[in-house]
């Protein structure tokens, strides 16, 4: 018997520790802030065999891919939706919890969520070695989630065999659900497509100059403070004195180097992103263990004249933020960052959060590095682009270079070219805050597919559980899609 009839029968950051390295994410989407009912739901976790490779038919290795699957709100006759999984464990938070779930009530559907291969515990190889990780691919990705949605539908043709797939994904899976409606048509109905970058570049210097923007337009003095802060950091690792100095402010786990470029470049990076992320994640909703900061406590204390100069109040903000964080000290040493980077067990640290894989995909496929790479930008010309592509190097060999990612960057942009000329039926939805936004697709020109701008929305804020304080605009959004779905669903 097979599980959805037994079931229908039977009545679903590599950190910026010391030990953890400093190569931090600034995509994901984390947990949803669930209410106490919904997260004491038990959700049972299951095992789905998929091939190793799905493009060469000698290879006949399998694996077994974790997914999860929720009938609650499923009626006979209704639609199942599918969360991708992106590049980070899938958690039962997002079974029970989230807008696609709120969705999922109205619409009558099954639910799945489909973990990522090489993340989580959805493991293809033994190893993550560098030869291992060649099936850690876009495509490879698309291939997974159509296998199983094709599976599943032919598994269970007694109930599903009509079954309209409907996928969501935030930020890269976000991503992922675009390309999977473009990509395999005749198996998903319609996507929802968060806060998505769809369009790739090497150097994303943009990024930066957006979160200033942001920060511009709530203080301009906030961002003058920041700059200050940053301006006075980098005389001071002129000498070593000064460099003393910051290893004492911001808690460095190791000292600074004033001859080492690219320890000084790491400490300047692992400065920048904390920030950039209070800015992308504004009040979103998401689920944190304590009390963070938001852009307004974040400029609240750049501006604090009682915290002393600007430098010791952006002390006093990463002095926060490692107390949220519970982190001991702020990493700003390059090797120790690489070492980690480079082991290839399941069981170490960096790969459990997905750290190692995620770097392999940013230097293979996606890029969109993060620079910092002019005085006039917000963090100043301290994190060049040759950094990141060293990086890339390093870990993974010398051919792993920037002249190979500006080849795989221009088939991404391919991909959207096609979405943005020929797929229908994709609702793509951006926060005007969100710094991601400039690299999705705001004017679709096919008929079926509509584009949602959030104004004050942050990355992937229509993604979380709502809320009686969301802004008008949010709801107005989630309230859209809800609309969407069931006009498509009778198509």
């Amino acid at each position: 018997m097979n599980l959805i009839y037994c079931v229908l029968w039977c009545c679903i950051w590599f950190g910026a520790s010391a030990d953890k390295g400093s190569f931090m994410k600034l995509v994901g989407v984390g947990k949803p802030n669930s209410p106490a009912m919904a997260r004491s739901m038990v959700i049972e976790t299951k095992w789905f065999k998929q091939k190793v490779d799905h493009f060469n038919p000698a290879d006949i290795r399998t694996w077994k891919q974790r997914y999860q699957m929720n009938l609650k709100y499923y009626k006979h006759g209704g639609p199942i939706f599918l969360n991708i999984g992106g590049e980070e464990e899938i958690t039962h938070d997002w079974m029970t919890s989230g807008a696609w779930i709120e969705y999922a009530q109205k619409c009558n559907a099954m639910c799945f969520q489909l973990e990522h291969r090489y993340f989580g515990r959805s493991h293809p190889t033994d190893n993550l070695n560098t030869s291992n990780l060649m099936y850690l691919t876009i495509e490879q990705a698309l291939a997974d989630l159509g296998t199983f949605i094709n599976t599943i539908s032919n598994d269970n043709k007694q109930f599903l065999l009509n079954a309209k797939w409907v996928v969501f994904g935030g930020s890269y899976s976000g991503s992922l659900a675009a390309w999977l409606r473009m990509k395999y048509p005749q198996l998903v109905h319609a996507a929802v497509s968060s806060s998505s970058p769809l369009m790739a570049k090497v150097d994303y210097k943009d990024y930066y100059m957006a979160i200033q923007n942001t920060l511009l337009n709530y203080n301009p003095k906030c961002v003058s403070s920041i700059k200050e802060a940053t301006l006075t950091i980098t005389d001071l690792l002129k000498t070593d004195n000064g460099a003393k100095y910051v290893d004492e402010k911001f808690s460095t786990c190791n000292h600074i180097s004033i001859t080492n470029k690219k320890d000084k470049t790491l400490l300047f990076n692992n400065l920048a992103v904390p920030i950039a992320l209070i800015v992308q994640y504004n009040n979103d909703n998401k689920y944190v263990e304590k009390s963070s900061l938001s852009l307004v406590t974040l400029c609240d204390m750049m501006l604090d004249k009682l915290l002393g100069s600007p430098l010791e109040r952006y002390a006093a903000v990463h002095k926060q933020l490692r107390s949220v964080n519970n982190q001991k000290c702020t990493s700003n040493t390059y090797q120790h960052a690489i070492s980690a980077l480079k082991k290839t067990s399941w069981n170490s640290e960096n790969v459990k959060l997905g750290s190692r894989q995620w770097l392999y995909l940013i230097c293979t496929e996606i890029g969109n590095f993060i620079t910092s790479n002019n005085h006039k930008h917000l963090f100043g010309n301290t994190i060049p682009l040759d950094y990141y592509t060293g990086m890339c190097s390093d870990v993974f060999g010398k051919s792993f270079n920037t002249k190979a990612l500006h080849i795989a960057v221009k088939k991404i942009n391919m991909f959207y070219h096609d979405l943005k000329k020929k797929t229908s039926r994709i609702i793509y939805l951006h926060g005007s805050i969100d710094a991601w936004s400039s690299l999705g697709l705001i004017q679709p020109q096919t008929k079926d597919s509509v584009s949602i701008v959030i104004k004050g929305g942050a990355h992937c804020s229509d993604l979380y559980p709502s809320h009686s304080s969301d802004p008008p605009q949010l709801t107005k959004a989630r309230k859209t899609v809800a609309f969407y779905l069931k006009k498509w669903l009778l198509e």
